[in-house]
């Protein structure tokens, strides 16, 4: 126990003094704030300012293109060649031309002209709006209430209610994005710290320095203490990011969101007062939040996830994950001499974690799907596919029964790798083949 002990000790060492590890330590924790700041930012809708100079030859928009809070709209019945040259000096951001031929259909019947590029947010708002008016406006040629069509319009929202086994319901927030990426960091992080065994094996193996430790202890306490002490390590660091990450981004959230998450606010009591008061609110009076709807659901889906439990599963997934994928590559460390003998050996342990990637991504459509389901609890891919699910609700029964599978399996792999890892470790000089592999796994 004692020498197990010893090789633990020493793999923590030698690796926490490491400056990789340090950095890595460091930085992780920002990219992975940085990456989540990027998906808020990108669900914001675009707020360029824009100055619109629109010259109607058919009048038909005029007084009817209105601009919001981030595009205002000035009318003009100057010639569109006399305002060409100028329009930029008088402070407008972009020329909108509607051509007499517009209303027979005439090729290139509306022109928008510009210095800089709008950006693909103003060019959906203006033809939204041109089309609605048209729309309208065929509307009224037919003899048609344009009020009566768009009063039996309705926009359905969705609202998802988990019941669990006694019959309780519970608001789901499915953000099935944010599992998904949290089986692809799974993966990343099984390779990462396998790979610091199966090169710590190798290296040692190389260098000729097994032989000397393999005289004072046993193959398979080597092959324990190597494993066992990146396991803390990486448990460790991984605890270290975890509530690095969290303080980071409770603190950005807290300086750049204040703003968005005062308006959702605003919203959140809108909505209850339209909801007691129906139909005689007064919604004129109401605040429009148009633009930033998109940016309130997914505030509100974070919001909804349990970080807790998400934390908790993906410390017990990743242990379990990297010990019954890092006993695979101790032993496939044990027995080649470069890592260019390796590529061989290592494909059948890539294909298990690559197919846990691709059905990981069917969680996004299905994750409720047979082979989602089988996924998450076969050992080769539950760490990532069940980090994928858990977001979307996942039973305990199910949780626990993968888990169990997973540790159990670690025991048999374990078992299994430990066999070809004391003849292994001390074979030199020749090539080993998959034959020679399964003859150590029968004696």
């Amino acid at each position: 126990m004692n020498k197990l002990l010893l090789i633990i000790g020493r793999e923590i060492k030698s690796k926490i003094t490491n400056k990789t590890f340090i950095i890595m330590t460091i930085l992780a924790p920002i990219l992975i704030t940085g990456f989540m700041a990027f998906i808020v930012k990108m669900s914001q809708a675009e707020r360029t300012e824009q100055k619109v100079l629109v010259i109607d030859e058919t009048h038909l928009f005029e007084g009817k293109l209105v601009g919001n809070d981030f595009v205002s709209i000035t009318y003009s019945n100057e010639r569109y060649e006399k305002m060409l040259d100028k329009f930029s000096e008088e402070g407008y951001t972009c020329l909108l031309w509607v051509t007499p031929t517009f209303l027979e259909g005439g090729d290139g019947s509306v022109k928008i002209f510009f210095k800089k590029s709008p950006g693909f947010a103003f060019q959906t708002y203006v033809r939204g709006q041109m089309e609605k008016i048209i729309y309208e406006q065929k509307l009224k040629a037919n003899n048609i209430d344009p009020t009566v069509i768009t009063n039996a319009r309705q926009k359905v929202k969705l609202v998802l209610e988990k019941i669990d086994d006694k019959g309780r319901s519970k608001e789901q927030s499915s953000f099935e994005l944010f599992g998904f990426f949290s089986g692809a960091f799974m993966m990343i992080f099984i390779l990462m710290y396998g790979m610091m065994v199966f090169r710590s094996v190798m290296e040692e193996k190389t260098n000729r320095i097994v032989e000397v430790i393999i005289s004072s202890v046993k193959p398979f306490q080597l092959m324990m203490g190597k494993i066992i002490g990146v396991a803390i390590l990486g448990t460790m660091q991984f605890i270290v990011m975890g509530l690095t990450t969290l303080l980071l981004t409770t603190l950005l959230s807290g300086i750049f969101l204040k703003d968005i998450k005062t308006e959702m606010k605003k919203f959140d009591e809108q909505q209850e007062l339209v909801k007691k008061q129906g139909i005689t609110v007064d919604f004129a009076a109401l605040e429009k939040f148009d633009g930033k709807l998109e940016m309130f659901d997914v505030l509100k889906k974070i919001e909804g996830i349990d970080f807790t439990e998400v934390f908790i599963c993906f410390l017990l997934y990743f242990i379990g994950g990297y010990l019954f994928y890092s006993s695979l590559l101790a032993a496939i460390g044990s027995f080649v001499d470069s890592e260019t003998d390796s590529q061989q050996f290592m494909m059948p342990v890539m294909l298990p974690l690559m197919a846990g990637y691709f059905i990981s991504t069917k969680t996004i459509l299905d994750p409720d799907s047979t082979l989602v389901f089988w996924g998450s609890m076969i050992p080769f891919t539950s760490p990532i596919v069940m980090m994928s699910r858990i977001t979307s609700g996942v039973p305990l029964w199910e949780i626990l029964l993968s888990i169990t599978i997973l540790y159990i399996s670690f025991v048999g792999m374990v078992w299994i790798s430990g066999k070809i890892y004391r003849t292994g470790i001390l074979m030199y000089g020749k090539k080993t083949t998959w034959r020679e592999v399964f003859k150590w796994l029968r004696y």
